[in-house]
Parts: C-alpha cells; sequence; structure tokens
C-alpha cells in the first residue's frame, strides 16, 4: 500500500510506502497445514468454516469479532480490572468513556453485542409491530423476531447491488421508510434500526445527511431511532473522506455528531471497541433504561458489570479511546482496502466499493454456473480454505435463514462470502497470501459443484448447520 508523499531521502524512490502504526511485542505461530488435513478437517466441520479448529486454520478470517489484537495499555488494563460484583470502578470508567465518545446519557455493559440487541428488542418491540432498518443483520433480526417483531428492509436499492459504486451503499430509501409508516402507522413501527457500516452489504457506510433526514422523519412520526454502533468508528472514516464538509473533522468528532442524531446505540464491542468480549447498549431515555437495566439482572448479571469481568470492562473503556485516533483507522481501513484492491485487480468480483472491515467476494459472479439453492457462497468459503488454510465465511442464502411465518428460504440478492480482517493482527504480507490463495480459486471456478445442506438448527443456523458435497 503506497501514499504518494514527498521524498525527503536521498533514495528519490518517487514513494513512500505504508506501514501499520504499531510494532509487535509478541507473537502466535501459525501452522500451515497439508492439503490431506485441510480435507479431513473439512469435512469433519461439515464443510462449515465456523465448526473448523482454530489449529487447523492458517490465516482467520471467519470474522473481526473479538479476534483483534489489543494494546500495551489494554493488557495492563487488564490488571487494573475491578472485580466488585457491585458498582465496580470499571464499570464507572467505561460508562464515562461511552458518554464522552458516544454521547448518550445512560450506559449497561453486556457480554457482547447480542446481549444488548436482546434487552432492546425485549422492551422496545410489542409484538406485532415492525422494525424497519437498513439491511438486516442476522442476530439483530433474530432477537427483534424472537420479540415478535417483523422486520422490513428500508435500506436504498444500490446496497443490493454489488457493482454499484454508489459511496454510502448503507443509506436508508427515505421514501421507502414513509411508505412503511403510511401503509402500517406510526404506533405499529417500534423503532428504526440503523446500521453503521451495513455488514450484509459488504460493510457499507451511512451518510450523515441521510442520519439527519431521518431524525427529522422520527421526529415528525414521535418514532425511536436506534443505532447499531458496532462499526461506528469505520463508518465516521467513511464520512470524513467522502462526505462535503467533514474533511478538516476528526474521527471522534464526526461519530459525535452521528450519534447525537440517534435515541440510543447498541454495540458488540469485538469489533470497534478492540476487544475480545464485551458490548454495551446506551440510550437517553430515561424509562426505557431502566426496563432494560431491570432485564439485565435477569439475563447478564448486575447492571455494573453485565455479564463482563471487571478487567474486560477496563480494557474496553481504554479500546474505546484508541479506536478514534486517526492513525488507528487509517491503518485498519487501508489494509481492507489493499487486499480488496490486489483482488479487484485480479479480475476477482468483490463487492465494491470495498467496505470497512472486509472484503467480499460476490460468489453469483464468482460461480455462475451454481444456483443459490446449492449454496454458492458457502461452497466458496470451503473451497477458499480447501486450497490454502484461510478461513472465511459466508453471508448468503445460508445466514439469511428462513422466513418465520413460511418456513421458505430467504433469498437475499447479495451471495457472499466475507473475508473479516481482524485489526492489528495480521500484516500486509498476509494478505498478499490471502489474494493469491482466492485467484487460485477463482482460476478453477468453473469445477465447484455446489453443496447440500444435511443439518440444520432451528435458529442462525449458519454457526452450526453442516453440509456435504454434491
Amino acid at each position: 500500500m503506497t501514499t504518494n508523499l514527498p521524498v525527503t531521502t536521498g533514495h528519490q524512490l518517487g514513494r513512500r510506502s505504508w506501514a501499520e502504526p504499531w510494532k509487535i511485542k509478541m507473537v502466535e505461530p501459525l501452522r500451515i497445514t497439508t492439503t490431506a488435513e485441510r480435507e479431513r478437517a473439512l469435512a469433519d466441520a461439515g464443510y462449515n468454516t465456523f465448526l473448523l479448529r482454530s489449529e487447523d486454520v492458517y490465516i482467520d478470517l471467519l470474522t473481526d469479532s473479538g479476534t483483534n489484537a489489543m494494546s500495551d495499555r489494554q493488557w495492563a488494563g487488564l490488571m487494573l480490572g475491578d472485580e466488585a460484583y457491585a458498582g465496580s470502578r470499571s464499570f464507572y470508567e467505561l460508562e464515562q468513556t461511552v458518554r464522552e465518545v458516544y454521547g448518550y446519557r445512560y450506559v449497561l455493559p453486556t457480554h457482547q453485542g447480542r446481549g444488548a440487541e436482546h434487552l432492546i428488542s425485549r422492551v422496545a418491540i410489542r409484538p406485532g409491530q415492525f422494525v424497519p432498518g437498513n439491511m438486516y443483520f442476522t442476530t439483530t433480526r433474530a432477537h427483534q423476531e424472537l420479540a415478535g417483531g417483523i422486520f422490513e428492509d428500508v435500506v436504498i436499492d444500490a446496497a443490493h447491488d454489488p457493482e454499484d459504486e454508489h459511496p454510502f451503499k448503507g443509506d436508508v430509501d427515505i421514501s421507502k421508510l414513509e411508505r412503511l409508516i403510511t401503509r402500517e402507522g406510526a404506533d405499529n413501527v417500534a423503532y428504526v434500526s440503523l446500521a453503521g457500516t451495513v455488514n450484509m452489504a459488504g460493510g457499507q457506510p451511512v451518510s450523515m445527511a441521510c442520519v439527519r433526514d431521518l431524525r427529522a422523519l422520527c421526529n415528525r412520526h414521535r418514532i425511536r431511532l436506534l443505532l447499531d454502533a458496532t462499526r461506528m468508528v469505520e463508518n465516521a472514516f467513511f464520512i470524513q473522506e467522502r462526505e462535503p464538509g467533514y474533511a478538516d473533522k476528526t474521527i471522534a468528532e464526526i461519530l459525535k455528531e452521528f450519534c447525537s442524531y440517534t435515541d440510543g446505540a447498541w454495540m458488540s464491542a469485538k469489533k470497534d471497541a478492540l476487544v475480545n468480549i464485551g458490548g454495551w447498549l446506551a440510550l437517553n431515555d430515561e424509562e426505557l433504561f431502566e426496563a432494560a437495566r431491570n432485564l439485565v439482572v435477569v439475563f447478564e448479571g448486575l447492571h455494573t458489570y453485565g455479564g463482563l469481568a471487571g478487567r474486560d470492562m477496563q480494557a474496553m473503556a481504554i479500546g474505546i479511546t484508541e479506536s478514534v485516533q486517526e492513525d488507528h483507522i487509517r491503518a485498519r481501513i487501508g489494509q481492507v482496502r489493499y487486499l480488496g484492491d490486489l483482488l479487484a485487480a485480479a479480475d476477482v468480483p468483490v463487492v465494491r466499493p470495498i467496505g470497512g472491515h472486509a472484503v467480499f467476494l460476490d460468489a453469483r459472479r464468482f460461480y455462475p454456473h451454481l444456483s443459490q439453492e446449492v449454496f454458492p457462497a458457502q461452497t466458496l468459503a470451503a473451497e477458499l480454505y480447501l486450497d490454502s488454510g484461510v478461513r472465511g465465511m459466508e453471508r448468503g442464502i445460508v445466514s439469511a435463514g428462513r422466513d418465520p411465518a413460511t418456513g421458505e428460504h430467504h433469498h437475499p440478492s447479495l451471495e457472499l462470502t466475507r473475508l473479516a480482517i481482524p485489526r492489528r493482527v495480521y500484516t500486509q504480507a498476509h494478505m498478499d497470501i490471502v489474494a493469491e490463495a482466492v485467484q487460485a480459486v477463482y482460476d478453477k471456478r468453473h469445477s465447484a459443484k455446489g453443496l447440500i445442506m444435511t443439518y440444520e438448527p432451528r435458529y442462525l443456523r449458519f454457526f452450526q448447520a453442516r453440509f456435504d458435497r454434491l
């Protein structure tokens, strides 16, 4: 990855290389497996990369959730964690940090993001209410549906086109949302569920203009606007880079302004906040907060630890502060783009623009001869692992699940295989190896025959389903 910076050395190379804004203090050895070993491991895992053992994986791009490398300050923070059952000092430091960086009034820690999704779904949704959102996310929609809600996609059409270069493909289509409100009535809309850098669309951001328009619309109809802030720091980077008027604002300023237009947020701190476990729910409405705080005691733990150790909250507070540092987020997005640009240059079909946390391979264009019913994205994840030991994951028909009313498969327009890059873990050389592996699989794409599902769990099937070759 290079930038056209002026050269001040005597070499006069005409450019300077990019480098990660950190140095390595500790390493974890990686083992390169043989093809025969990978064939056995993949068959034992039912061709589901989630069921592989990590010891059988070479470069692990399954997820960027909880797989980050913590800083020396975060590791030091683990030793300072207050493990008091009630009133932990580490909770109050986390609470203050969330208030300062995100701007919300009331904060509840949870064991991870889906704990927060569960709480807000239980307290904010009445059975039969609609929950419009800018494309579904798996666990979010699952909790909303388990609470009796009905998800409706109101993302702009460009989000469903992997080749569309729209700079903010995560934006809500305001006209779609208005039609839903007119059709069902504002009282039958639980809240608008807005996600930053929409995962299922390829990590695509939401513009500041969009969230402002949503705030105005929600005010008119007295509907809450709630945010999935899991990757909002990445979203702030794209606003800084692409939206007029924000180039001279800091990531921290952009993040806080964006959140100010919403009524609350939930977060999986395992992403932006650079920790291995944890999350939070933050709200401005005291009554809603009190209802959620009461349920924390039932499902997560006391409201001052929420299922976390004090050391986890301490590391999370430090990670939140580090996450909005300009050098960090530029390097984080830059590494993802580096891999995406390598693949695009080799004519491998990927979602464009390259998103914030992952490169998404377009399995429909990768395997045009395979129907969605034989799981092309799952097939691609399996073939990539078999080739090189690189682990990605499916984001297509398997992840979409079934309609709870009809039992039929959801058929998403996007059939993607995700290569999610952990923060501060891999080097540029690892990205080169991944690109070479993907290209090797692409070269033999015509031989792929697809998979059949042999075991399907009831909920969130992509985690535990099993497959076999056709």
